[in-house]
């Protein structure tokens, strides 16, 4: 086992998806002084299941996803930090918060590829962009119906479930996948029932604007 820092946020991190942090509590702004300080500057991330990112007293998932940095900066207003999912992980206890949270943990082997899997890969990849495209009526996204993808197929995958506009829960449930044909059947389902979910809320919306007989 190893013991890690964490950093416990409202969102899930995936493997291969790009973290950014502000970092403005002071328990954290020890935490970025200690990853300045090492040669592998690491930390975990755990979703937060109830409570607040802010002033401890949260409750958090158990499974989560190491979080390698890439660039550690600072303005005129805040601290701040670059970074990218690299492994998931299982907490095996969580040690007393001193300053900031830290946790045994035990690291979740990578999912493994099988070209066998190609077909279905390059379809969900369809399916995701054309969700995006449909969720951008709707209103802003962080990631467009355009966004490049990784060459690597198993992180092009992890890729297409972090960029789908959906709820912290649903994302938890893909972290949480056994195997890379698993991953690829949940995203297929959870992108099925959203796009099927905004197909419904236009159809009505279309319906509300129609004028009276």
């Amino acid at each position: 086992m190893t013991v890690m820092p964490m950093f416990p946020l409202g969102s899930v991190l995936f493997p291969s998806m790009p973290l950014t942090l502000r970092i403005f509590e002071e328990r954290y702004l020890k935490l970025l002084g200690d990853l300045m300080g090492s040669d592998q500057p690491e930390f975990g991330v755990v979703l937060v299941s109830r409570g607040s990112e802010v002033g401890g007293g949260d409750i958090r998932m158990s499974i989560g996803t190491i979080a390698s940095v890439t660039e550690i900066g600072t303005t005129d207003e805040f601290l701040g930090l670059e970074s990218f999912g690299v492994q998931r992980f299982t907490v095996t206890d969580w040690l007393p918060d001193d300053p900031y949270p830290i946790a045994d943990i035990e690291l979740i082997p990578d999912l493994i590829w099988d070209d066998s899997l190609m077909p279905a890969r390059v379809h969900l990849e369809s399916q995701v962009r054309k969700l995006l495209a449909l969720a951008s009526e709707f209103g802003d996204l962080l990631f467009g119906a355009d966004i490049a993808l990784s060459d690597d197929p198993m992180s092009a995958v992890w890729q297409m479930a972090g960029i789908l506009p959906i709820g912290e829960l649903d994302r938890f449930d893909l972290l949480r996948s056994q195997s890379a044909e698993e991953l690829i059947a949940q995203t297929y389902e959870i992108v099925t029932t959203a796009e099927e979910t905004l197909r419904a809320m236009l159809a009505a919306n279309d319906d509300d604007s129609s004028p009276l007989a």
